[in-house]
């Protein structure tokens, strides 16, 4: 069946919603509870919350892919996890005056629970939606996009309707965001977008296992996405540091941010456009050879050097939303090679570990970059240290370019471009003895 614009973006819409829920999780709460329950108890319990969703990922995955309902496989996790997230949600950006670690520990762990249920069916469903090559890219850029937005919402909310900053009316509001926006969002996508019957079976974990370590593409875009996820995730655990300690114009933060993704956004037409004519690997390897010629600069930038960095903020920016986009489509057709195999359709199996990967990809970062800035001499309660500095800015501009460079040259000769989806899908139809998507539940 072939998916209309429209449905492509509904699929997407969620993922809005979805954001701004993200984005308070990770930035706002840690400061907001840290002031009452210290940083290093409320960094302690969000660790162990997010340690808590690495190890759900590939069991909810593996769920979704043996659930065979008359609603189909993604969309009955997708509707269980959510009064979950909304009654979490509630709950960590609404909380009673006297709270304790515990409160924030117990609601973290169900918040992410929550997450899980929702946003890893959902990837995979949109892998699901269509065979074909580049309108896979459509629907992954569509769900992406609308995240860049949803963002963009999240960070701009605390200016918009607050002081500034991230205080309990901001969280309150978001709260009260989420609970109008989330439901009839996502209850419009699971009813107007289909999700098709495929044929699926169940796989033992042993051989499972042995046709998951065969999947070479698989394994080979797994570590350039790692690579590229150091590259991305550098700049961003440093880009307050950067901006606050090179520039010293702390003030500029928000715009900054701000221009970068919606840059971002309005960028990626161009390059669905472009993967349509070269092919999304080799399309995702220019995007990073952009940005990393574009970052080669920022090393040489220092105090009052504002507007240079925001035309790089804007060059570099054009690359973000590919970044997330063409990967997890390129993710899609490989999940078939699984699938011709005798895999039995797992892709939310393959998400999980996705996910795992984006997740260890952050994690390293902040464990990388923060012990050997302070090995380097960085101090950030030091105003002029100029050795700290230049340290602060090779790790924010120079490294990535390393990490990219060597994404970069894992995808630019990858095998399984366009023609290879195209034999790999008849072998799934021989496979499973039945051409075309599946009808829809």
């Amino acid at each position: 069946m072939s998916l209309g614009r429209g449905t492509i973006l509904l699929y997407g819409l969620p993922a809005m919603p979805l954001a701004v829920m993200g984005v308070p999780m990770y930035i706002f709460l840690p400061g907001f509870y840290g002031e009452t329950l210290g940083l290093a108890a409320v960094g302690t319990a969000l660790l162990v919350a997010r340690l808590w969703d690495v190890v759900t990922d590939p069991l909810i995955g593996s769920l979704g892919d043996r659930l065979h309902t008359r609603w189909g496989r993604r969309r009955p996790l997708i509707a269980a996890g959510m009064p979950l997230l909304l009654i979490s949600a509630w709950a960590l950006f609404r909380p009673p005056e006297a709270v304790g670690i515990g409160y924030l520990l117990g609601w973290g762990l169900a918040a992410y629970l929550g997450w899980t249920l929702m946003s890893l069916p959902y990837t995979a469903w949109g892998a699901e939606l269509s065979e074909d090559y580049d309108r896979r890219a459509s629907l992954t850029a569509s769900r992406e996009g609308f995240m860049l937005a949803g963002t963009l919402l999240a960070i701009a909310w605390p200016t918009v309707v607050g002081a500034g900053r991230a205080d309990a009316a901001t969280l309150s509001g978001l709260a009260w965001l989420l609970v109008l926006v989330l439901p009839p969002v996502v209850v419009l996508t699971l009813w107007r977008v289909p999700e098709y019957r495929l044929p699926s079976h169940a796989v033992g974990w042993r051989e499972g296992w042995r046709l998951l370590k065969r999947n070479r593409p698989f394994m080979r875009l797994l570590a350039a996405y790692v690579m590229n996820g150091l590259a991305n995730g550098l700049p961003a655990s440093l880009f307050t540091l950067f901006v606050a300690h090179v520039l010293r114009a702390e003030g500029w933060t928000g715009p900054l941010l701000l221009v970068y993704f919606v840059v971002g956004i309005l960028a990626l037409p161009g390059w669905l456009w472009l993967s349509r004519r070269i092919g999304k690997h080799r399309a995702w390897a220019m995007s990073m050879l952009w940005t990393s010629l574009v970052f080669a600069w920022v090393p040489f930038l220092g105090p009052g050097d504002t507007w240079a960095f925001l035309l790089i903020c804007v060059l570099s920016g054009v690359g973000v939303a590919v970044d997330m986009a063409l990967p997890a489509a390129i993710q899609a057709d490989l999940v078939d090679l699984d699938t011709a195999g005798g895999g039995g359709r797992r892709t939310g199996l393959y998400f999980g570990i996705w996910n795992m990967a984006t997740k260890l990809a952050l994690a390293l970062a902040v464990g990388i970059a923060f012990p050997l800035l302070q090995w380097f001499g960085f101090d950030a309660t030091q105003v002029d240290d100029r050795d700290g500095t230049l340290a602060l800015a090779l790790f924010y501009g120079a490294v990535p370019i390393a990490f990219k460079l060597a994404a970069t040259a894992l995808m630019w000769r990858f095998p399984h471009d366009r023609r290879a989806q195209q034999a790999t899908r008849a072998r799934v139809h021989d496979v499973e003895g039945a051409p075309g998507e599946g009808t829809a539940h």
